[in-house]
Formats: structure tokens, C-alpha cells, sequence
């Protein structure tokens, strides 16, 4: 890090106005220190070879070199969080180990807790694999509250099996309760931390409970889920690159 140990960050977005909202998000940390937007990937090259950049907030879709040849082109990457309208380059970017995969517009919520995972990433870079409470993850890592039967109930993302999709509400379900909330499961997904996989149009499961699975369907304990048709290719690749058996 420079600029007196701030984290010196690069927004590269064609979209003015996504690249603003970036700009407002980011002014709020006082820890993070915006270089420069840029609006494709060339410009964002000259930026790297004048300063030292240490996270990157990447657009996929632009025109001339798209974020993701960009991100694969870059000897010394840095931290890269990746912001897009398109969900369809998820599971692709796993292969690239990003910090997160932000789907816009992003709200301030959603924003705070990429850069919380960020900056614990950057705390126990020498711990590569740690659970949730030997990193000391930021308390958003660890459990969020749900409204449910006009109360708002602690769910420890650790302890979630699954979610499925219940028109204007999801069901989350633990080891021992099912609790249901009104969201959206495209938006409740954006609220998870990167464990977590959608694997059919109404279901997200947490990788982390997998026991078994094959090209049709996902188990967890006795649960067989169901991989929709559509996510199938990606979901199997995930799975295998992770090596979950």
C-alpha cells in the first residue's frame, strides 16, 4: 500500500454513472484512496505502470478487452472485485480467486461487506484456508438478521444448508429450523458470502454442506436439490474444480 497506507484503488467501468456510484461508496472509507476511473482496459494498464495499485474494482462487459481477459492478462494482479449487471460470469470468476462478485447496482450494504472481506483477506493473507472464527472475520462475514414473524432473527451463514426460492420470499434452512423471510432470492444471494452457490432458479446451497452430488441433483444430509438445466455446466465445473466430493 502508498499514499500513507491507504489502499490505493482503480474503478474501470464504461458506465459514468456506475462508476460514480463506485466513486461515492468508495469516499466513505477513509482507509481506501480512489487512483483513478478509467473506462476500459487500456487506460487502467497506463494506470498500472505509474502507480501501485492494491484492489480493483473491474467491470466485465466493456468494450475493446472484456474484465475478465483483462484480470487474466495481469502478471502482478491485485485484489480484484469484479462489478457487473450479469450474473453468467459468477463461476468463472472463482478460477480467477477474486475478492467478491458484485452485481449492480450495488448498494452501500453490499459494498461494506466486500470491503470487509477484503480487508481481512489482506489481514491473514498467510492463512489461506481458516475458518470464519480464526480469521476474526468482520461481524457482516459471520451472521446477518432476517425478518421473520415480525421479529428479526440472528442466521450464522456457517450454519445455513440451504435456500430455496419461495416467489416473493425464501426459505432458509438450518440443521434444526426452517425460517422464512420476504426477499428475493437473486437479492438474498447478493447478501451471502461467496460459499454459497445458486444452483437452479429457485435454490442456493452452501458448498461448504455438500455430501454428495452427480449431474442431476446436489445432496445435503438426506436433501436432494435438484440442479436446474441451465446451471448445470457451470455448477458441475465449480464442483469439480473444488474438488467436492
Amino acid at each position: 500500500m502508498t499514499n500513507d497506507s491507504k489502499i490505493n484503488c482503480l474503478v474501470v467501468d464504461d458506465e459514468p454513472l456506475a462508476a460514480n456510484l463506485l466513486k461515492r461508496h468508495i469516499d466513505q472509507f477513509p482507509q481506501l484512496h480512489l487512483v483513478a476511473t478509467c473506462e476500459n482496459a487500456i487506460e487502467a494498464l497506463n494506470w498500472f505502470q505509474k502507480e501501485s495499485i492494491d484492489l480493483l474494482f473491474l467491470d466485465i462487459q466493456m468494450p475493446g478487452i472484456d474484465g475478465m481477459k483483462f484480470a487474466r492478462s495481469l502478471q502482478h494482479s491485485p485484489s480484484i472485485i469484479f462489478t457487473t449487471a450479469y450474473r453468467d460470469y459468477a463461476v468463472e470468476s472463482y478460477e480467477l480467486d477474486v475478492v467478491d462478485y458484485l452485481l449492480k447496482p450495488i448498494t452501500i450494504e453490499r459494498f461494506f461487506k466486500s470491503i470487509s472481506k477484503y480487508l481481512n483477506q489482506v489481514e491473514n493473507s498467510e492463512s489461506s484456508q481458516v475458518s470464519v472464527e480464526e480469521a476474526g472475520m468482520d461481524i457482516l462475514d459471520q451472521f446477518m438478521y432476517v425478518n421473520t414473524n415480525r421479529k428479526f432473527v440472528k442466521v450464522l451463514f456457517n450454519e445455513v444448508l440451504y435456500v430455496e426460492s419461495l416467489k416473493d420470499y425464501v426459505s432458509i434452512y438450518l440443521p434444526e429450523q426452517r425460517i422464512v423471510t420476504k426477499d428475493k432470492i437473486s437479492e438474498f444471494e447478493s447478501k451471502l458470502p461467496s460459499y454459497f452457490l445458486r444452483i437452479h432458479r429457485s435454490y442456493l446451497v452452501n458448498t461448504q454442506k455438500i455430501t454428495a452430488y452427480t449431474k442431476h441433483d446436489i445432496e445435503i444430509g438426506e436433501k436432494e436439490i435438484p440442479i436446474g438445466v441451465s446451471y448445470k455446466r457451470e455448477v458441475i465445473e465449480f464442483l469439480q474444480r473444488s474438488g467436492i466430493k
